[in-house]
């Protein structure tokens, strides 16, 4: 059994199997690179966002029907618009949106990846209206909780922003899922703590984990051959995931414990590559352990 509450224990539990994530370019932009905020995107962020995997400049509706075409019978979906910021839009814009995706009634979920400085009440009650029907997941990307190293990563809001933020989709009865990254430039270890910790404050509904990884094209490059980033080494990444996971609570739901690049856009570290055995690292570790998520919530 995995030692932690993960994704797809989840799924099965709620719907009896697991969902395909289909992962969703909504045509949406970034306030951190359109100067509302800021220009350039965070420092780790490629030119397509999150999404650089993702099939460019096809409407909505054909990347959900080409993905849901795949998997004839009873398979069930997420629709996950994951690249860059999917509540940055009029509400009238965001619902057309989000109704392209939404087009088989195998989707059970509607995730949607944003900032917290793009949500407003507006945007919640658009939200809690499609929580109606569907499953719906609002991924935050936080990061850290220190405002300076937010700073670093040139994140563009104040970690009160995604207070707020929590603040008004709980209200809404909107699900969280916190995105945090491990290993940014400056961090010590006492900062990742202090940011579970930080997290530990809100009713959250899930976490998502990544290891920073080095993109090419990004600012993150540049220091990273210019000596001033070095990254962590997978050892140092497990240690921190495992902490991580033993002092969230036990019910919250781990939905990532590694960030994937596309494989011709790593430039490093490599063991970014190793998925597999890092998640087996991660695992085998609570296991010798005798230790599972959850288990020391609440202590230092």
């Amino acid at each position: 059994m995995i030692p932690y509450n993960n994704l797809n224990g989840y799924l099965r539990k709620t719907y009896g199997a697991r969902l395909n994530k289909i992962c969703i370019d909504g045509g949406f932009t970034c306030p951190n690179r359109d100067g509302r905020c800021g220009i350039g995107g965070c420092i780790f962020c490629g030119e397509r966002g999150a999404g650089d995997h993702i099939a460019e400049k096809i409407p909505i509706g054909t990347q959900v029907k080409t993905y849901i075409d795949r998997f004839p019978g009873d398979v069930q979906f997420i629709a996950y618009f994951q690249n860059f910021t999917n509540t940055y839009a009029p509400v009238e814009t965001l619902r057309q949106r989000y109704d392209e995706a939404l087009i088989d009634p195998r989707i059970k979920v509607l995730e949607i990846g944003t900032r917290p400085d793009c949500i407003d009440g507006a945007v919640a009650e658009l939200l809690a209206e499609y929580d109606k029907k569907y499953d719906v997941w609002v991924e935050l990307g936080l990061q850290t909780a220190n405002d300076r190293t937010a700073e670093v990563i040139n994140r563009g809001y104040s970690r009160d922003v995604f207070e707020r933020a929590v603040d008004i989709l709980l209200k809404h009865g909107v699900k969280i899922v916190v995105h945090l990254i491990v290993g940014l430039p400056g961090e010590t270890f006492d900062d990742f703590r202090d940011t579970i910790s930080y997290i530990n404050r809100f009713p959250l509904f899930g976490v998502k984990i990544h290891s920073l990884y080095v993109m090419k094209g990004t600012k993150l490059e540049r220091m990273f051959r210019e000596g001033s980033f070095k990254p962590q080494n997978m050892e140092e990444y497990v240690d921190s995931v495992v902490y991580a996971l033993l002092h969230i609570r036990p019910d919250l739901v781990v939905h990532r414990l590694k960030g994937d690049c596309p494989p011709d856009l790593l430039v490093a570290p490599d063991w970014n590559r190793s998925k597999d055995e890092v998640l087996g690292r991660i695992s085998d570790k609570l296991r010798k352990a005798g230790l599972r998520q959850g288990d020391m919530y609440g202590r230092p």
